[in-house]
């Protein structure tokens, strides 16, 4: 029920995602099942392709995140964190509330032990046809060092488990190469990291090379800054749309290819997608979800934590 098109654009995705996933996963839909069930009938998908569990209420955007959670609790978000909590799904997504979202990550699931904030993450197209991953993307604003050489264990495990890389080389995004380049932030950073033994340091990155697959595979910065290139990469993209010019790589900067942004630090997986996200989103959204689970990221990080 989350998003700004929500039903319908959701269960949409939904029954795109269904006819892409392996034999072994199944996708379970909170919300309105009369609404659900509706549209599945107007496009004549039978309902027994997912498990419906019907809920009454909406957290809209509008509402204060905490208090429609404790409030709301037969609501579609709160009754799908209940049923993660429980293990009754193994992973959870949505194009509603983020600030729900995060409610339900901190009060139910929960961080990991050991993990000082979680943070959220975005992948980012390579000019080669690869990606990179950057973090944090906009969960904490102000990050001191312990939290960005963290990040570099999260980032690197990520890679590892859910891109592939065995030796996923990780970067301190910086205004310069130069150790003695930054602020206070990204120096005492670089002292924290280099010659780090959790994970491959490769030093500072400028933004000029976040898209070159050559220098890194993982770019650590606060979620200010990582905000700040996400929106920017989101605006270069439909700028490129409105002048009318066809480009591969800059058609693999719509957020609607990728489809959400993974929680990474918490007890389970837990994926947020855009408000405005389509169906093509929401059904990457449910892929991503599902390759993230399969890849037991969770799990592996609460090992290294330990």
């Amino acid at each position: 029920m989350g998003g700004d098109f929500a039903p319908r654009t959701v269960v949409l995705g939904a029954i795109s995602a269904s006819r892409k996933l392996a034999r072994d996963s199944r996708i379970v839909l909170f919300g309105d099942k009369s609404r659900i069930e509706e549209i599945l009938a107007e496009e004549n998908c039978p309902a027994g392709t997912f498990d419906i569990v019907h809920t009454s209420e909406v957290i809209e955007m509008g509402d204060n995140p905490t208090q429609a959670f404790s409030k709301k609790t037969d609501s579609s978000i709160v009754v799908g964190f209940n049923h993660l909590l429980e293990g009754k799904i193994d992973g959870f997504a949505s194009a509603g509330s983020t600030g729900a979202m995060m409610v339900g990550c901190m009060y139910t699931v929960k961080q990991i032990e050991g993990v000082i904030r979680p943070t959220i993450s975005a992948l980012f197209p390579t000019i080669d046809g690869s990606e990179a991953l950057l973090l944090d993307v906009g969960l904490n604003v102000d990050c001191k060092p312990d939290v960005l050489y963290q990040y570099g264990i999260i980032g690197s495990t990520y890679a590892k488990s859910v891109m592939g890389k065995a030796n996923p080389r990780v970067a301190l995004l910086n205004i310069g190469e130069e150790k003695e380049k930054g602020n206070q932030q990204t120096k005492a950073t670089y002292e924290l990291m280099d010659n780090s033994t959790d994970f491959n340091f490769v030093g500072n990155i400028e933004a000029k090379h976040l898209f070159d697959s050559s220098v890194a595979d993982v770019i650590v910065c606060d979620g200010f800054v990582g905000n700040t290139i996400l929106k920017m990469s989101e605006g270069i993209f439909e700028m490129t749309r409105q002048q009318g010019l066809k480009n591969t790589y800059f058609e693999n900067l719509n957020y609607e290819k990728v489809g959400g942004t993974p929680v990474l630090g918490i007890n389970s997986t837990v994926i947020i997608g855009h408000g405005c996200s389509s169906a093509t989103a929401i059904e990457n959204m449910v892929l991503q979800t599902e390759k993230t689970i399969k890849a037991g990221v969770a799990a592996k990080l609460r090992e290294i934590f330990s």
